[in-house]
């Protein structure tokens, strides 16, 4: 019995991996369990190394968020996010309802999920996109680090989203599925 194999962005075949595939290679000792990795559609993806620009992000955004989402929502930071056996992703920030449990969130039950975008912004508003509107997330954002804008996506259709618009710092940003929360990049520290 053959492996099934998926085409990757080079378009030549490869081996298709799964989460089970990826939890046996961490239990195995192949990959180590800091190795920051997703699975797109059965290939595997490295992902690159985090910035002193997105740390900087993170920490304010964490900051914000624990002090202003409201007591339904909840968030988790980088968290792996087992969306299909063979789609698992890494958000910065996954925010969800409190009364959905952690391992089960779907994408239509995401109330925002974002990216905080340094070296891998051609990845988070290329490719990255198509995967959660085909998951039903309802609202994905992508913060480009070095410039202090953010990349609103909504109302997913199929691979994409019927609304995408580029929002400056100053702006101030109201996930559509979160009242009372917002958030302004103006307000972050730089460092």
């Amino acid at each position: 019995m053959s492996a099934p194999t998926v085409l990757a962005a080079d378009g030549l075949p490869r081996r298709a991996f799964t989460i089970a595939d990826l939890d046996r290679m961490v239990e195995a000792g192949i990959v180590g369990p800091e190795e920051r990795l997703e699975i797109v559609h059965g290939e595997l993806i490295p992902r690159a190394d985090k910035s002193a620009r997105h740390e900087i992000l993170k920490r304010a955004m964490i900051y914000r968020l624990v002090r202003g989402l409201p007591p339904e929502a909840l968030f988790i930071p980088e968290t792996g996010w087992r969306l299909e056996p063979t789609l698992y992703l890494e958000p910065d920030f996954l925010i969800f309802p409190a009364g959905v449990r952690q391992a089960a969130v779907t994408g239509r039950d995401a109330l925002l999920v974002i990216e905080l975008s340094d070296s891998t912004l051609g990845y988070d508003l290329g490719r990255k996109p198509a995967l959660y509107a085909g998951e039903g997330v309802r609202e994905y954002w992508v913060i480009d680090a070095a410039r202090r804008v953010t990349h609103v996506h909504r109302d997913p259709a199929g691979d994409g989203y019927r609304s995408v618009a580029a929002w400056p710092a100053e702006a101030e940003l109201r996930p559509q599925l979160i009242p009372g929360f917002s958030v302004r990049l103006a307000d972050f520290p730089e460092d």
